[in-house]
């Protein structure tokens, strides 16, 4: 399950985790991910859905989903992925604890074995996050698996549009800080938290299998698909779901529909689960009278 949260919703680099050996990259599959446009009569705002790593055989930015970007002024973003000075304060002040005792002693038995052997196969110590809440834990063993499989943050879509808007000469807009994304993890219990890890260390064992799935649905234009596969374990959670997926569609619909009082194009990138599926920012976007269109490729 933490994996089907953190791929397409979390937007930042987390404690800049080193990226572990890859294979070399295999000839370029096209992707054609979804696109969605909003326009009143003087301004053009594309909706794009990101994940923030990826294989680097994957090309997606071009068509449809470049010519949006060339033609905006301003790109917009969960927040500056880039800006890893701040993430890592905000992670410090959020994610690692004042409890003498570490996370690991209030495991079982069982899970802390599961725990210990996840560290093994990525070639950690039993005590590297010892000092970490226990959502850091998972969110940082997660990263580092999916760097291991393949997906690479470097590659991701925040980090190749955020370049790309840099370079370009582009206004670079956020619509959340980090302060505000780690406080929505650091808010969970820790029964919760300790929950999220142990599914993330049944995960080191499969990496790649779920992050495959949803990319495939991503890179063919399922949002639909997508939102399902998300949703199905998710929704099993509702407090988590509130927190991390549907309170925060409902907060960026508002500033989207706000970004219509200023003329101009605007690209807006957002974790790709924020696209997906039910009550997404679509939804709640029509909601306050707002139409997204889907962007047809040609």
């Amino acid at each position: 399950m933490l994996k089907k949260i953190i791929a397409p919703f979390l937007g930042f680099g987390l404690l800049a985790s080193p990226v572990l050996a890859k294979e070399p990259a295999a000839k370029v599959r096209d992707a054609d991910p979804a696109l969605w446009v909003v326009k009143d009569h003087d301004t053009t705002i594309y909706l794009f859905g990101t994940f923030h790593a990826l294989t680097p055989d994957l090309g997606w930015f071009d068509d449809a989903v470049r010519e949006a970007f060339d033609k905006s002024d301003k790109a917009v973003f969960e927040l500056d992925s880039s800006d890893t000075a701040t993430i890592q304060a905000a992670a410090r002040r959020h994610g690692f604890s004042k409890d003498p005792q570490p996370f690991t002693a209030k495991m079982s038995a069982k899970d802390k074995a599961a725990y210990d052997a996840a560290m093994a196969k990525l070639g950690l110590p039993p005590t590297a996050f010892d000092r970490l809440k226990p959502w850091l834990a998972a969110v940082t063993l997660t990263t580092l698996s999916a760097q291991k499989a393949g997906f690479d943050p470097q590659q991701g879509a925040e980090a190749t549009l955020i370049d790309a808007a840099r370079k370009a000469g582009k206004k670079i807009g956020t619509l959340e800080t980090a302060e505000e994304q780690l406080s929505f993890f650091d808010a969970l219990t820790e029964t919760q938290q300790i929950e999220l890890l142990n599914q993330a260390v049944e995960e080191v064992e499969k990496p790649s299998d779920t992050l495959n799935r949803m990319i495939t649905y991503w890179s063919e234009g399922k949002p639909d698909a997508l939102g399902k596969l998300i949703n199905e374990e998710l929704l099993e959670t509702p407090g988590l779901a509130k927190t991390i997926l549907f309170d925060r569609n409902e907060r960026w619909a508002k500033q989207i529909k706000a970004m219509l009082d200023t003329p101009g194009t605007v690209f807006v990138a957002v974790g790709a689960g924020h696209l997906a599926g039910p009550n997404d920012v679509q939804d709640d976007l029509a909601k306050l009278g707002v139409k997204a269109v889907r962007v047809q490729y040609d």
